[in-house]
C-alpha cells in the first residue's frame, strides 16, 4: 500500500521516519502502555525497524498511522503469521484518548482488516488482547472478530499472571 486509505472522517497511511516520535510518546502513554503486549515495540530504535520493515515489505509487515483532520491520532499494525495459511495478526491498535469514543479505532481497524482480506488476500486476520483490557475485548466483538479462546494466566503483566484472549475473523465473515 502506497497511497493512504480513507474513511469517514480519517485517514490511515503507512508509518514513516517522520512519525517515530509520535509513536514513541503513544506508546508511553500513561493511559495506553498499560494495556500494550509487553513485548510490543516502545523505543525509537525497536520502532524505527518497525517502519523499514513496513515500508521493505508492505504485503508481510505495516505500522500505520491514524489522522483525523490531518492530526495524528493513533497507530496500528500487522504482521504475517503465516504465508501458508495466509493468516496475519492485527496488533498494536492503539488511540490516544482524546480521539477515543468516536468510533475511530472501529472505523481504521476495519478499513485495515477489509485490506489484509480484500486487497492483500489473507484468509484470516487473527488478534489476541490481556484479559484485563476490556476496552480491546469490547473493539473486536464490535469489529465482528469471533472470540476463540483464552490462553489462562499466560502472560507476566504488571507484576501478576494475565490472561490472553483470542480472535478470529476469516474472509467470509466479511463477506
Amino acid at each position: 500500500m502506497t497511497d493512504a486509505l480513507e474513511g469517514e472522517g480519517f485517514r490511515l497511511r503507512r508509518a514513516s521516519a517522520d512519525d517515530l516520535d509520535f509513536m514513541v510518546a503513544l506508546a508511553s502513554h500513561e493511559d495506553v502502555e498499560p494495556f500494550m503486549a509487553a513485548v510490543s515495540a516502545r523505543e525509537p530504535d525497536a520502532l524505527r525497524e518497525e517502519i523499514r520493515r513496513s515500508e521493505a515489505e508492505p504485503e508481510q509487515h505495516g505500522r500505520f498511522v491514524v489522522e483525523v483532520d490531518g492530526a495524528r491520532a493513533g497507530v496500528m499494525a500487522f504482521e504475517t503469521f503465516s504465508h501458508r495459511s495466509r493468516i496475519a495478526d492485527l496488533r498494536s491498535l492503539m488511540l490516544l484518548p482524546e480521539f477515543r469514543g468516536r468510533g475511530i479505532a472501529d472505523a481504521a481497524a476495519r478499513l485495515l482488516v477489509r485490506h489484509l482480506l480484500f486487497d492483500l488476500d489473507y484468509h484470516r486476520v487473527q488478534l489476541e488482547c490481556y484479559g484485563f483490557n476490556q476496552r480491546a475485548i469490547r473493539h473486536a466483538e464490535r469489529m465482528g472478530f469471533v472470540r476463540e479462546g483464552v490462553k489462562r494466566k499466560a502472560y507476566w503483566r504488571h507484576g501478576e499472571w494475565a490472561d490472553g484472549v483470542l480472535f478470529g475473523l476469516v474472509r467470509e465473515d466479511l463477506e
